[in-house]
């Protein structure tokens, strides 16, 4: 696909033509797209499926015909589900089974992911020379708060300054990252242990280069992983081989809820790269160790050889059953598909707030592919009210401070005639002044 976006014209016909060839067009059937809404709010929380309810379904009979024999006799069984879940998942991240789990939630597996390989740097408390100088952890300052917490309490944990050892990366226009500014902030501090970025910056949809960040991470020494929650299950990821020196990024978080279309509060996943396989997590749990062990109860922790030993605690069957039916779904469209029309879909979408909204309306998401992930951020000095206003006309979209709403038209439910009506009911909004009526931002999810 080129980079090149092609005209889009005002014609709803022209939409309609876009959707009959459209060879993703079928999946829309499988999901559950609310009546009367343009649901573009998939990079919060996507659609329930069918596949991924009856999933659900089938490990609830398990336990209710079952019960605690589901841990052996369900199909597959309860025991090995999340490196059963790991293994589906591996090829839409670009990893080996071996290297992937789903477990815990993103922001207890950034604090394990973090924490394990801080205690395999000199200067920390379990390191290889406690006496040396603290290593710092290399963020920017756009990413997702979540990460900054998690990284500074494993600071704290280990005696160490939060606000020396965590160096973030600043913004030249509040919107995107330039790689460039990581490779300096590497070049300026010797001290870096850690690179550790999103792949798609949850506000502007950017999509970094993991493959050169991964390079001149390990050029520098340090470590490469990556927060891919705004990505995966939207964009064809290359985890275990990525960088110019083709030794894979060493460690990635995700949630399984976004793109992933698992549900609320759906079990996330990690992925480590075999060559740390065998090293012992930060935060060890009984789900974690060797299988072959695990029920000789032994007060010795012998973590699993795979990326199974980051698992902490039982595999939560019910908000993991929906990953299996939603991760066949994906699997059979083919993320590459996925991927395709997703960037056909932003395309789409960014040329009609070009040719329709006016001036006051602007788009924050970078243009080329290479640099987008699957929302597009459409920025207007009253994001607010308008989003506020979407929402009340049966468009769901959500709000970023300060100024951008975040418009997902996720590929495998999201039809280009949606993309058309939210761009009309845009237009409507403003047109009218209709937002003027809405009071300024207060509290609660937006």
């Amino acid at each position: 696909m080129s980079d090149t976006n092609a005209g889009t014209g005002h014609a709803l016909a022209d939409a309609r033509e876009r959707d009959a060839a459209d060879p993703l067009g079928e999946y829309r059937e499988h999901f559950s797209v609310p009546d009367g809404e343009r649901y573009m709010d998939g990079n919060s929380l996507g659609l329930a499926s069918d596949t991924a309810l009856a999933t659900l379904e089938r490990v609830v009979d398990e336990w209710r015909e079952l019960a605690i024999r589901g841990w052996e006799a369900a199909d597959p069984d309860w025991f090995h589900y999340g490196e059963h879940l790991g293994d589906l998942l591996a090829p839409l991240v670009g990893a080996r089974e071996s290297e992937v789990v789903v477990a815990n939630s993103t922001t207890v597996n950034i604090h394990t992911l973090i924490g394990t390989f801080l205690d395999t740097l000199p200067g920390t408390p379990a390191g290889p020379d406690p006496s040396a100088d603290p290593p710092a952890v290399l963020v920017n300052d756009l990413d997702f708060p979540t990460d900054h917490y998690a990284i500074r309490a494993q600071f704290r944990q280990r005696g160490i300054d939060p606000d020396e050892a965590l160096v973030a990366v600043e913004s030249r226009d509040g919107r995107t990252i330039e790689e460039a500014d990581i490779e300096a902030a590497l070049r300026e501090r010797d001290d870096v242990g850690i690179v550790f970025m999103p792949s798609v910056l949850y506000r502007s949809g950017q999509l970094l280069d993991i493959d050169r960040i991964t390079a001149a991470a390990h050029e520098h020494g340090a470590l490469a992983g990556f927060d891919c929650a705004h990505s995966v299950g939207a964009v064809d990821h290359a985890l275990g081989d990525a960088g110019a020196d083709d030794e894979g990024a060493d460690f990635a978080v995700w949630c399984s809820y976004k793109y992933l279309n698992a549900g609320p509060g759906a079990t996330a996943g990690l992925y480590v790269h075999e060559r740390h396989h065998g090293t012992t997590p930060a935060l060890a749990g009984w789900w974690g160790n060797d299988k072959s062990t695990q029920f000789e109860m032994r007060h010795t922790y012998e973590g699993a050889d795979t990326a199974g030993a980051w698992q902490i605690g039982t595999v939560p069957m019910l908000s993991s059953a929906p990953i299996e039916g939603a991760a066949e779904l994906v699997r059979e469209a083919g993320i590459e598909r996925v991927r395709e029309k997703s960037l056909a879909l932003t395309d789409y979408l960014i040329n009609l707030v070009d040719d329709r909204l006016g001036d006051d309306f602007s788009v924050g998401t970078p243009r080329e592919h290479a640099r987008r992930g699957g929302h597009v951020a459409i920025e207007h000095p009253e994001g607010y009210r308008v989003s506020e206003a979407l929402r009340d006309r049966g468009v769901v979209v959500d709000f970023r401070p300060p100024n951008v709403v975040r418009v997902c038209p996720a590929p495998l439910y999201t039809r280009y005639e949606d993309v058309w009506r939210v761009i009309e009911t845009i237009e409507e909004i403003v047109e009218s002044d209709v937002h003027l009526e809405y009071d300024p931002r207060g509290g609660g999810v937006t």
